[in-house]
């Protein structure tokens, strides 16, 4: 007798800090057979899956990762042996998060999957450190940009530096100096930004400076990865505290 296919839950656990999942993702968890999780994800929403078997599926820039194609046959082949499945990602799962990719897959194979978005950190990461992305008066828009494409082609950045919009740029911090340098170029070098850590949990830390200068600021505060760079005059409502260093503008 052919068992009944299971499902699949495509979680978005949040930026970093585990009181920040959702209560639909709360529950989901509490359905799961097994847990696929991302090695970004804080292991403290485990909680919410007391009768599940875990799987590490770690993604991390620079380090080596379970390959993408690996991830979407285990979850498939999980799934078509009846179980429910959580696969958690960090941030929101559509966003620079491969959940597209997953769905796509799931869809092929004939798996029921439920998407259950999470706060992106393009977005919770500033808000917590007081930086609104968009502003009535200041930033009518903004725009999430990742500097780690699959092709190696990096963003147009003066393309960018054009729109006038608060740039949020995912995975930058290997290539922090040659975007500093660009938009520096494209007319941005006194534009306030900020580079923030593993934001929203225990261990952030940050700095913020203009573009010209954010590159030396990372790297004097010995910031890495995991870490977003937000760009626009946005930043100079950062929080005003030790987490957050002084404004320094160019002449």
């Amino acid at each position: 007798m052919r068992r009944e296919a299971g499902k699949v839950y495509l979680i978005g656990a949040g930026p970093g800090d585990p009181e920040l999942v959702t209560l639909k993702a709360v529950r989901a968890l509490g359905h799961a057979d097994v847990v696929l999780i991302d090695d970004l994800v804080d292991r403290a929403v485990l909680v919410h899956a007391p009768r599940a078997r875990v799987v590490p599926v770690g993604k991390r820039g620079g380090c080596k990762s379970t390959p993408q194609r690996f991830i979407e046959k285990l979850i498939v082949r999980l799934a078509r042996r009846g179980q429910v499945v959580a696969r958690v990602k960090g941030g929101d799962p559509f966003v620079f998060g491969r959940g597209g990719e997953e769905v796509l897959a799931l869809a092929a194979a004939g798996i029921e999957c439920s998407v259950v978005p999470g706060i992106t950190a393009g977005v919770g990461v500033p808000a917590a450190f007081g930086i609104p992305v968009t502003h009535r008066d200041i930033a009518r828009g903004v725009t999430f940009v990742t500097a780690h494409a699959r092709d190696g082609a990096g963003p147009d950045w003066a393309a960018l530096a054009r729109t006038g919009t608060t740039l949020v740029i995912y995975m930058g911090m290997q290539h922090i100096n040659a975007i500093a340098a660009a938009l520096s170029a494209a007319g941005l070098a006194a534009m306030p930004a900020a580079v923030i850590e593993r934001g929203t949990t225990v261990d952030e830390r940050s700095v913020v400076d203009c573009v010209g200068g954010i590159a030396e600021a990372a790297r004097a505060a010995g910031l890495g990865s995991p870490a977003l760079i937000v760009i626009g005059e946005v930043v100079r409502m950062a929080r005003s505290s030790e987490r957050a260093q002084p404004l320094r503008r160019q002449a």
